[in-house]
């Protein structure tokens, strides 16, 4: 047996997710059984959107995060790539890159995103309202971020579209404001 000073960051990362994740799929599925999907699919969304508070507040006082808000791209680069790695374990197929300034781009391996196996498995895919990226929305919307997802998700784009993947489009005011300034000094 493995004391707790062996056990790798890496591993307690996956425990804690992987635990997480059966108490995330047992709740919606015994709210699904009693309630039905399209309560459940608005009791999801109202967790995941009460959570996120308690969720990014925690988040930087793990890692020592002091400022209030994300001022520039390269802030909320640094905030993601470390709360990526918290909460979006290797177990959930997905990748999340910054292919340009101001984009955040996700993809799920085809036919492996958990949530779209787990609806799926119940029966409710084609009703199902994507809790993943709402998550990262939620989060966005927390730090007083403007962003732009597109595709839009509201059903699942596994099912929809046989594919998972799209951008979020952030814009960060003060970046706005100083790149006006260099464009039109005399102003």
């Amino acid at each position: 047996m493995k004391t707790l000073n062996e056990i790798t960051k890496e591993e307690l990362i996956e425990l804690e997710n992987s635990c997480w994740m059966t108490h995330d799929g047992m709740w919606f599925y015994n709210c699904l059984s009693k309630f039905g999907i399209e309560t459940t699919n608005m009791l999801n969304k109202s967790a995941i959107k009460g959570m996120t508070p308690f969720e990014i507040e925690r988040t930087k006082k793990a890692i020592g995060f002091e400022k209030g808000k994300l001022d520039s791209f390269e802030d909320f680069k640094a905030y993601f790539t470390m709360a990526k790695t918290l909460y979006i374990p290797p177990f959930m197929n997905a990748t999340m890159s910054f292919p340009r300034h101001n984009v955040l781009h996700w993809s799920f391996e085809s036919n492996h995103c958990f949530a779209y196996k787990g609806m799926r498995r119940l029966g409710v895919i084609d009703k199902y309202e994507c809790g993943v990226i709402f998550r990262i929305e939620c989060w966005l919307d927390y730090f007083g971020i403007k962003h732009t997802t597109t595709p839009g998700i509201d059903k699942c784009l596994m099912h929809t579209t046989g594919e998972c993947s799209g951008d979020i489009e952030v814009s960060f005011p003060d970046e706005i404001k100083e790149l006006h300034a260099a464009l039109m000094p005399n102003r």
